[in-house]
């Protein structure tokens, strides 16, 4: 059989041309201003898109359908996207307000949990005149569960209905305009265990039907403003939209007195603040922050916002796994080469990138100083006593959070 012989033919291929066109347009974002133009740069611009790429159709179509949910990762070790944080994992299923739903599974050891149920996506951020963050994102939280507000059972297993009647317990409400639920979880100490999930609409008698050329065409000009979208968002939609908290004005140094810390923060669970940094090659940065009590986190990313390779290197860390100097303050120093700093955050050779903090269940604010040095001279700027590693206890180091991090993802 030949093109045009079917009666879709030109339409479904009118759709391809349009998100291959939308491609080489998103690809030719990857020379923005705010991704430098140095070679590992551009090519993570170009890795940023492709590993979404990867992903567009899953979005798109594979998953799209509520009344047949599907829970799918929308960030991985190979796969980083929306300002994704290392010691985060994301999940998210789209749902409507249509069903009632089985979330069931079993919890796991990670220190904290949070699943929402996201409502319309406005095509403006409330309260401003800029427009709502490319798909999947720029929903509305309507309500939220904790990881301590699931009941279980002794072996940890668990059922959540979401919609339908009130229920006393492990019941998340709906609207008419839910779209999706969003599943994160957060990490502390090394082998904590991730809680697995399910998701199923109740009534679920019938086949998922296949897609037809209507509702391929619908995916592919959803996949093609998707990949568009996440390129010529990131990451000057954070700059823009995020009450200062992320400010390339503010050069290496946390904008003072920015918190992302309001009611849509509060719903879920968590207040942010966020720096953007530049190193020359022969510069180091301290980032110093009176330890406090919580669970907070910090995480570094590159210039496209997407989490850098936590898999591998030392990008991220947590109560559980930093080391507080005598004088009770925190000090974590980004270097492009190991200073045999146990607190060291790998730029991984990128001379731009940004760190972001997270508290988690907490108000407790913390003040943050920064610190600009050459990196020869990085012993004169700390404390005596600040913990050091040698190269064989960094390759253990590596080693644990290479394992840690594959047992989260289950890979």
């Amino acid at each position: 059989m030949a093109y045009g012989e079917g009666p879709d033919d030109a339409a479904l291929q009118a759709a391809w041309d349009r998100f291959c066109n939308q491609l080489r347009q998103a690809g030719l974002s990857a020379f923005k201003d705010a991704n430098p133009a140095n070679p590992l740069q551009r090519a993570d611009a170009f890795r940023f898109l492709t590993q979404n790429l990867g992903q567009a159709f899953d979005l798109a179509l594979e998953t799209r359908d509520p009344a047949f949910p599907q829970i799918h990762r929308f960030t991985t070790p190979t796969m980083k996207l929306g300002g994704d944080l290392a010691d985060f994992t994301y999940r998210q299923a789209w749902i409507c307000g249509d069903h009632v739903y089985r979330l069931s599974g079993k919890r796991g050891t990670a220190r904290w949990l949070n699943v929402t149920v996201q409502g319309p996506r406005p095509d403006r951020i409330p309260g401003t005149a800029w427009p709502s963050l490319h798909e999947p994102f720029g929903d509305i939280p309507e309500a939220n569960l904790f990881g301590h507000q699931i009941e279980a059972d002794a072996d940890g297993s668990f059922e959540v209905i979401v919609g339908g009647a009130p229920r006393e317990k492990n019941w998340l409400p709906t609207t008419p305009g839910t779209r999706k639920l969003f599943i994160r979880e957060a990490f502390d100490a090394w082998g904590e265990t991730p809680t697995t999930f399910t998701v199923e609409r109740l009534g679920m008698t019938t086949v998922r039907p296949l897609p037809t050329p209507a509702r391929m065409i619908e995916a592919t000009d959803w996949a093609g403003d998707f990949v568009t979208g996440l390129m010529r968002d990131w990451p000057e939609h954070a700059w823009l939209t995020s009450r200062g908290v992320c400010d390339p004005a503010c050069l290496n140094m946390f904008p003072p007195d920015k918190i992302a810390n309001d009611g849509s923060d509060a719903k879920r669970g968590r207040m942010a603040a966020h720096m953007v940094w530049h190193l020359e090659p022969d510069e180091a940065l301290i980032v110093e922050m009176d330890w406090h009590s919580g669970f907070w986190l910090f995480g570094m990313g590159g210039a496209m916002m997407g989490s850098m390779d936590f898999l591998y290197r030392p990008v991220s860390y947590s109560p559980a796994r930093t080391r507080v100097d005598e004088d009770g303050v925190v000090r974590l120093v980004l270097a492009h080469q190991d200073p045999g700093l146990h607190n060291w955050l790998d730029t991984q050779g990128f001379s731009d990138g940004n760190l972001t903090y997270r508290n988690l269940m907490s108000q407790a604010g913390a003040i943050f100083r920064t610190h600009l040095v050459k990196a020869v001279d990085l012993p004169d700027h700390l404390p005596e006593g600040t913990a050091k590693v040698t190269p064989d206890e960094r390759a253990a180091l590596l080693l644990e959070r290479y394992r840690a991090i594959k047992l989260r993802f289950g890979l």
